[in-house]
Parts: C-alpha cells; sequence; structure tokens
C-alpha cells in the first residue's frame, strides 16, 4: 500500500472508531450486557472499508465529509451484525473472528442475535436522527435497507445456503456474491455520493466503481480462502469446502479467478475517469483490494 494511502487509512480508521464510539450507548446504559455485546464485536478490529469508502466518496464530490457521517458509522454497525449473525452455530459456527472468540461465544447464542438485531436497527436510527437534510436521510436509509435486505446480503445468505452442495455454477455464485458481498460495498460508495450531493452523472460513475470495486472484493477473498493457510482460516474454510460452497476459484479455476478479479480492478479504476482528478484515494483502492493478503 503507498505511504499515503496508509496515511489515509489510519487516519479514517482512527476517526471512524471515535464515531462509533461516540454514537453507540455506553456499557453504563441499561441494558448493560446488551450494550456490551453491541461494542464488543464493533470494536473487535476491522479494516473500516465500508464507512472509509463513504467517507472517501462524499470528499470527493463535495470536499467535506462530515454530511456522511452518520452514514459512515451506519455502514459499520450493518457490516458488524452481518458478521455477529454469519458466525452463529446456524450460519458458519464459527468460534474466532478477528482473532477474537465470536459474540455468541462470549455472550451466548441469544444475546449475540439481540446484539446484531440491535446493531442494525441502531443503524437506521442514527441516519434517521443525524443526517441534517431529511430527504437525504430517507434515501440514505432506502440505500442500505437495499443493500442489507432479500435484495442484498440477506438474500445472497439465502442463495449461499441453498447452494451448498450443488455442482459450480457461475451465474449462482456470482448472484450470491453480488448480493452478499458487493451490494453493502456499492451501497457504501452510493451512500457517500449521495450525502456529498453528487449529480446524476457523477453517481453513474461511482456507482460502477463500487459494483466492480465490491465484487472484486469478494473475488480476491475467494482467492485468499483457497490458497490461505488452513491452520490460520479457521473451521469456516474446512466447512465450506466440505459443503461445497460456490467460489470463484472452484467455478473457474484460479488462474481464471485471477484474471477476473484483475479485469474487475481494471474496470474499477476506468469508472473514475469521468470525475476528473479529486479521486485519487479511490483510484488505488481495487490495486489495494487485488493485492491484499488478509
Amino acid at each position: 500500500m503507498a505511504d499515503d494511502l496508509k496515511r489515509h487509512w489510519s487516519d479514517i480508521v482512527r476517526c471512524v472508531d471515535g464515531l462509533l464510539d461516540a454514537v453507540l450507548p455506553s456499557e453504563k446504559t441499561p441494558p448493560r450486557s446488551l450494550h456490551r455485546a453491541m461494542r464488543y464485536s464493533v470494536f473487535a478490529g476491522g479494516k473500516r472499508l465500508r464507512p472509509a469508502l463513504c467517507l472517501w466518496t462524499a470528499a470527493v464530490v463535495n470536499r467535506r465529509a462530515g454530511d456522511a457521517i452518520p452514514a459512515a458509522c451506519a455502514l459499520e454497525l450493518v457490516h458488524t451484525y452481518s458478521l455477529i449473525h454469519d458466525d452463529l452455530p446456524a450460519m458458519d459456527d464459527d468460534d474466532f473472528r478477528r482473532g477474537r472468540p465470536t459474540s455468541h461465544k462470549v455472550f451466548g447464542e441469544a444475546l449475540a442475535i439481540l446484539a446484531g438485531d440491535a446493531l442494525m436497527t441502531y443503524a437506521f436510527e442514527l441516519i434517521a436522527k443525524r443526517t441534517k437534510d431529511k430527504r437525504i436521510a430517507a434515501r440514505l436509509c432506502e440505500e442500505l435497507a437495499v443493500a442489507a435486505g432479500p435484495a442484498g446480503m440477506v438474500g445472497g445468505q439465502v442463495f449461499d445456503m441453498e447452494s451448498e452442495g450443488k455442482r459450480p455454477n457461475a451465474k449462482l455464485v456470482e448472484e450470491i456474491h453480488r448480493r452478499k458481498t458487493a451490494a453493502l460495498i456499492r451501497a457504501s460508495v452510493r451512500m457517500g455520493a449521495i450525502a456529498g450531493g453528487a449529480t446524476p452523472a457523477q453517481l453513474r460513475a461511482l456507482t460502477k466503481f463500487g459494483e466492480a470495486l465490491g465484487l472484486l472484493f469478494q473475488i480476491t477473498d475467494d482467492i485468499l480462502d483457497e490458497t490461505g493457510d488452513e491452520r490460520k482460516m479457521g473451521k469456516r474454510l474446512r466447512k465450506d469446502a466440505e459443503a461445497g460452497k460456490q467460489t470463484y476459484p472452484r467455478v473457474h479455476g484460479l488462474d481464471a479467478a485471477r484474471k477476473l478479479a484483475a479485469k474487475l480492478a481494471r474496470q474499477a479504476e476506468a469508472a473514475l475517469k469521468p470525475l476528473g482528478g479529486r479521486v485519487e484515494v479511490l483510484r488505488q483502492m481495487p490495486a489495494l483490494v487485488l493485492e491484499r493478503t488478509t
């Protein structure tokens, strides 16, 4: 990663963590067990990719990212909710997340489910209460709901579960990944653009960028799962292999998946050209995702 992007990224992580700490209820606020569980998962680490994309995109169209802060925090809360629920025994049945015991291992399944539910609903409360322009707030809530609901993450998870054990299917794997992972990354870019007051032309260009980047992120994730150290990847990787999960390397082969990832990186970069010279941080993102090792 280039030094300037490293600095940008570190600054964004600190900024987002500070914002999340400020907006989330304190562990001393009743019900304390719920708020402890919410904060445990939110502050368990993570790249803060989605809020970073939201804030950077807002800055591209408006030079000020402040109007996108509620949306950026909401995106991270929804992402965290999805991880809590993904880790549950009924889903991926994971014991660890980011090197720490998963929420249900620490707080029990019932409280983990409720913490995820609370993070999801609190995300919409944040946007509704803290976005100054209520017309913009409504658009942001719609974007997030579409990305997180049956047309996005939840629908993708259902397709993913129902595809286990089936023959590799290129159309199906793309459908799963466009919904399950790419939808929220696309929404992160679009929500930043909307909060920043993007023109229709800017929003179209940024949407194409977000779509390509989101799918690129999932393909590189699949490649890392296929080539990573199984001892580090843990139970989820073994379970996915045993279940016959639909992934790009298993459908297309590892070399073809890598070529597709490189093609998507080029598409994402090309999508930014109409926006001129104010997109340097976003322009570096496809290469960063393509080259990531975790």
